[in-house]
């Protein structure tokens, strides 16, 4: 009897064990989207990033080489845009981004270098810029193709 009493408290246990760790699932989401600023979604004056272009076609390149670009934006937003980060997809791609506040209506560059070494064929490579903007974070993309190096031609045989 005293067996059967252990074995229904323990199972009972386990049941509200498993149903308590399956409503922390539910309630908390896999993936914690990242979080606007509340300053900039609020606020109607808030800084605003706009690109030219976001996305640059670098073509064919051989691998080994490197690609710079230049991606233009300007504040349209009644405040200071302050970018707080630049992230490249890999080691590969760095960003370089304006530390100073962009004023309004002011114009800046994010100077992005891709190396291909070590890559090959299709590349679609990404930048994530951070700043107080309201439609931050931004997504730049360098795309192109890397192909094999150019063979090294063979050294002639030595003369007699």
């Amino acid at each position: 009897m005293k067996k059967m009493l252990f074995v229904a408290a323990c199972s009972m246990l386990l049941a509200a064990t498993a149903v308590n760790a399956q409503t922390d699932k539910a309630a908390k989401p896999a993936v914690a989207a990242p979080a606007a600023s509340p300053a900039a979604v609020d606020n109607k004056n808030a800084s605003e990033m706009t690109f030219e272009a976001e996305e640059f076609n670098f073509g064919n390149i051989k691998q080994g080489e490197s690609v710079t670009h230049e991606f233009t934006f300007v504040n349209e937003g009644k405040e200071d845009l302050i970018i707080t980060n630049a992230q490249g997809s890999c080691g590969c791609t760095v960003p370089q981004y304006p530390k100073e506040p962009i004023k309004k209506g002011g114009k800046g560059v994010i100077k992005v270098t891709f190396n291909s070494a070590g890559k090959m064929g299709m590349q679609d490579k990404t930048v994530t810029i951070t700043s107080n903007a309201k439609n931050s974070p931004r997504i730049l993309h360098l795309k192109g193709t890397v192909e094999a190096p150019a063979a090294q031609p063979a050294n002639a045989a030595p003369g007699k």
